[in-house]
């Protein structure tokens, strides 16, 4: 556990030390403001706790004597819960077909990214980089160039969570630590969350933690 709020909290959330998949549900625990206590499992001890999760796999959100998984399930549960999520069904449909987009990127990085075999490795990066990365990248930096520096709506959604929240995972999976100089409109989307005074509060305490 690296934070939790003073008080007896609300929900516990469960994942690795690091951003990756579950920084985005941390960070809309933190914008709603009802406590949490941010359990940080150790790889260590990631097999003997496996078994305890629903799916065999984390992030994980229990409250009220229930467990929850899926890391967009959840963010899209708190967008909706914390006014998030837009007034309409289709706004609503907005903000999950671009989060849908990032997840693409994102998964299609990891891909390449946890390729254990280093020449396949290189051979699957040589090849995404030239057919796939480029055009989702331009895709995702028109959308927000036209949201004004939001995922979807002209304004904040828990769209903005997801991309802020694993940023520095996805830059790690492209190996690309300086995607935010080529796209400037990322870094709008990770500002405009990470200056809210909730979410700002969590991240000073926590401090700089690893993808």
């Amino acid at each position: 556990m690296l934070y939790q709020y003073p008080d007896m909290p609300k929900y516990v959330f469960h994942y690795f030390n690091g951003k990756g998949l579950g920084e985005p549900v941390r960070l809309l625990l933190a914008f709603g403001d009802e406590g949490f206590e941010d359990h940080r499992v150790a790889f260590n001890d990631w097999p003997e706790f496996k078994p305890k999760t629903p799916f065999g796999q984390m992030p994980l959100l229990e409250f009220d004597g229930k467990q929850y998984a899926q890391s967009l399930s959840l963010a899209r549960y708190l967008g909706k819960k914390y006014g998030l999520a837009g007034e309409s069904l289709e706004d609503a449909l907005e903000i999950d077909q671009n989060v849908d987009l990032i997840n693409d990127l994102r998964a299609k990085a990891a891909i390449a990214s946890y390729e254990k075999d280093e020449a396949v490795k290189e051979k699957k990066y040589a090849e995404f980089n030239k057919d796939v990365f480029p055009n989702l990248l331009e895709k995702l930096n028109e959308i927000i160039t036209k949201n004004n520096g939001h995922i979807a709506l002209g304004k904040l959604t828990w769209g903005d969570f997801v991309f802020a929240g694993m940023f520095d995972y996805i830059k790690h999976l492209l190996v690309v630590p300086d995607l935010e100089k080529k796209y400037p409109a990322f870094q709008k989307v990770v500002d405009a969350v990470y200056t809210i005074p909730k979410v700002k509060t969590y991240a000073d305490a926590v401090g700089p933690t690893e993808f």
